[in-house]
């Protein structure tokens, strides 16, 4: 306890020498924040000198009920580090967001120059208890008399109790800019976030049979349904060597709310994607460098990836999640435009010990309508 007393006062010393000359509202606030935490401090060294002292004279009796305690406050912690991580980035984590940009950006929105429909399904955290599960359908095609391009997102994202299901429609306007094509897309639509699952309480790792629903605060079975919008533009040059494009998710921000609880709201994310094609001395063969950043006003998440592509059909290589994962991807295009990718997330962050990584499958299929007249048929040249 002495030990501790002067490394109380140490901090607070500390604290007043970097202080002393500004004295405003949020010094006053941290200066409290730490008191609260060296007065828990101290109150948490009691009990725990307590708990001792009952443990050894009545160890056989209290051994379970102390092991059960300690298992109560490895979940509360961990449920406490994760809701940061999950509060800090609400949309779903993707892999393969070259190919996964449509349910981001709105302005892609027909930028295929075709009719195209994608399927992704992701696992993410493997081995980990209700880590998340996503999938996502896109459809998007362009409408040539409008110079315009529709679209439309479903998908589903599930962890633990939460499940969240994003539809939206989306239209996006297509302007000539250098030799290369720019689209202004919005997307509208609705979230449904609900919960339902099996809270574990303090009574339960006990041993007492109690029902945690008596307690009003804990939320059993709840659905809401929001509005959502997003907006986003984004290019590409007209030889599809250059693409780039920046978005926004959640405009509205719109605010969920259950019962007998605070208002929980989705966060605005920002997005911003670069990408070109390198042509190597051989032909054949390419590079495929491209830039992935997603922001959402307080954390921001980086992903580098590099890409060798064979005669623009066959392509493998390695991107890096900064702080979380290397991803190795392979993917394929054949002669009937579809496409095929596979991503493997191999994690660095302190989660490794905990799972075997992450697995995402994507696929998606593009076609055009050709129009026969007296002036011949049109096709779109990408697919040539």
């Amino acid at each position: 306890m002495f030990k501790n007393n002067i490394l109380s006062k140490f901090a607070f010393n500390w604290y007043e020498m970097k202080c002393c000359k500004v004295k405003n509202k949020k010094t006053i606030f941290v200066k409290k924040f730490l008191m609260k935490i060296f007065f828990f401090k101290k109150i948490f060294s009691y009990l725990a000198t307590i708990l001792r002292v009952k443990s050894f004279i009545r160890i056989n009796r209290f051994s379970d009920k102390i092991s059960n305690m300690y298992k109560l406050c490895f979940l509360i912690i961990l449920l406490f580090c994760f809701s940061f991580y999950l509060y800090s980035q609400q949309d779903p984590q993707v892999s393969l967001n070259k190919y996964n940009l449509l349910p981001i950006n709105p302005g892609f929105a027909g930028s295929n120059g075709s009719i195209c429909a994608s399927l992704l399904y992701r696992m993410q955290w493997i081995g980990f208890e209700g880590a998340p599960r996503t999938m996502i359908f896109s459809g998007d095609m362009f409408l040539q008399n409008l110079n315009s391009g529709v679209g439309l997102n479903i998908y589903n994202d599930a962890l633990g109790f939460e499940k969240n299901t994003y539809v939206n429609g989306n239209f996006s306007y297509h302007l000539k800019v250098g030799d290369g094509d720019l689209g202004l897309g919005l997307g509208i639509g609705a979230i449904n976030k609900s919960l339902d699952g099996d809270w574990i309480t303090p009574d339960k790792l006990l041993g007492k049979q109690q029902n945690p629903y008596s307690d009003p605060a804990i939320p059993h079975s709840e659905s809401r349904v929001v509005f959502d919008a997003n907006f986003g533009l984004f290019y590409r040059s007209a030889d599809d060597k250059i693409y780039g494009g920046i978005s926004t998710t959640h405009l509205t921000q719109p605010q969920v709310k259950f019962s007998l609880s605070k208002t929980p709201y989705m966060r605005r994310h920002y997005y911003v994607t670069v990408g070109s094609y390198i042509e190597m001395p051989d032909k054949n063969w390419g590079l495929n460098p491209s830039a992935f950043i997603k922001y959402d006003g307080s954390t921001a998440q980086y992903d580098l990836n590099l890409l060798v592509e064979y005669r623009r059909q066959f392509r493998g290589g390695l991107s890096y999640r900064l702080g979380d994962a290397f991803i190795f991807i392979a993917g394929f295009t054949t002669q009937s435009n579809i496409t095929v990718a596979l991503a493997y997330d191999l994690t660095v962050s302190k989660l490794k010990s905990y799972e075997k990584g992450s697995l995402e499958f994507f696929a998606k299929y593009c076609f055009t309508i050709t129009t026969t007249s007296t002036r011949g048929k049109y096709g779109s040249v990408r697919f040539l």
